[in-house]
């Protein structure tokens, strides 16, 4: 029998991609699935909308707004399966999604989260913003993506159709074996949102498991359902969470040098912004950095003791990403060089 799958939907005042997206994933052919969705305390009518429309669908209501880290954890505590898809529920996919990545991950015991092609829902043709083929970091942490570097989308010609390990895998498909899931602790739940992901692929690198892209697979984003590309807020989240898991992750000589020289990268993107007439920018990446050094010491004790330096993983890029595409002008992954 094929192991069961549990594919969880986080939904925020939703209701409409809900309408758009749940009648293509109820045609997924896997067998041995069952379909969820949390709600993260909507303020909409999602909840009895999903129970008069899709009575199949498993609802499971967490009585706040935990953001995606919280809202995940909370939900996935009421779930028994061996496997967990945490799904975005702004994502279209085919029928056969499921099957090749579980098969692919049930190949290797060490693979512990695997992602599918992810391409975008207006242009099927074109990797999309969040995880395209696999997920990157280079040498100061900063994250991307095979097939998307910074705001230029590749088409998927198929040069992206090997598998291979990364360093982390999309949020908005996200495969992971359920015993890894408890082992690592799941995501968390004070990053809110926005890297998340790159935080527990990391924790389970750095306890010797595998996260791989699986090519056999695909599946279609719209992108940006929940926090807008241009929103402050998000600007917060990534820049403050980007310090908050090189803290977590790194060995600690390492981490300090490493968050130095990001913390004055940043400061470059702090101009650029008010140079540009984005106060509110501005302000959030002075938030971000500010709410990091708060919470130095809380992140401390979150460190688990498997810290590795980067040179031990695979998914890493040796050089630095931004100064490939802005000063090199590389604009697409396979310009990079070896990795």
């Amino acid at each position: 029998m094929n192991p069961s799958v549990a594919v969880v939907i986080l939904n925020w005042n939703g209701k409409a991609f809900l309408a758009q997206f749940l009648p293509s994933l109820l045609l997924s052919s896997y067998h041995n699935l069952q379909i969820i969705v949390g709600d993260n305390a909507s303020t909409d009518d999602s909840v009895s909308y999903l129970e008069a429309s899709f009575p199949t669908v498993k609802v499971i209501r967490n009585e706040a707004n935990y953001g995606f880290a919280g809202g995940y954890n909370k939900v996935l505590e009421q779930v028994e399966a061996d496997y967990f898809v945490l799904l975005n529920s702004d994502v279209e996919v085919p029928p056969n999604w499921i099957k090749p990545v579980i098969d692919l991950m049930e190949s290797d015991a060490k693979i512990a989260v695997a992602q599918p092609k992810i391409k975008w829902q207006a242009n099927k043709n074109q990797f999309e913003y969040a995880g395209a083929a696999g997920g990157y970091l280079d040498i100061h942490a900063f994250p991307f993506c095979r097939g998307r570097l910074f705001n230029v989308f590749e088409t998927d010609n198929g040069q992206y159709n090997q598998q291979t390990e990364i360093f982390w895998a999309s949020g908005a498909a996200f495969f992971i074996k359920s015993k890894c899931w408890k082992e690592a602790g799941g995501l968390d739940a004070d990053l809110f949102a926005h890297m998340e992901e790159i935080d527990l692929c990391w924790r389970l690198k750095n306890m010797n498991y595998k996260v791989v892209y699986c090519p056999a697979a695909e599946v279609y984003h719209v992108g940006g359902g929940t926090l807008q590309a241009e929103n402050p807020f998000k600007t917060y989240l990534n820049f403050r969470n980007n310090l908050i898991i090189m803290q977590k992750n790194l060995p600690a000589g390492d981490a300090f040098f490493r968050i130095m020289i990001r913390m004055a990268i940043d400061f470059v993107a702090w101009w650029h912004f008010l140079l540009s007439g984005k106060p509110k920018f501005t302000l959030a990446v002075s938030k971000g950095h500010w709410h990091f050094v708060k919470a130095i010491a809380k992140t401390n004790k979150k460190r688990s003791g498997h810290q590795k330096a980067f040179a031990a993983h695979t998914g890493v890029y040796h050089k630095s990403v931004v100064w490939a595409f802005f000063v090199k002008k590389i604009k697409y992954f396979s310009q990079l060089g070896k990795i």
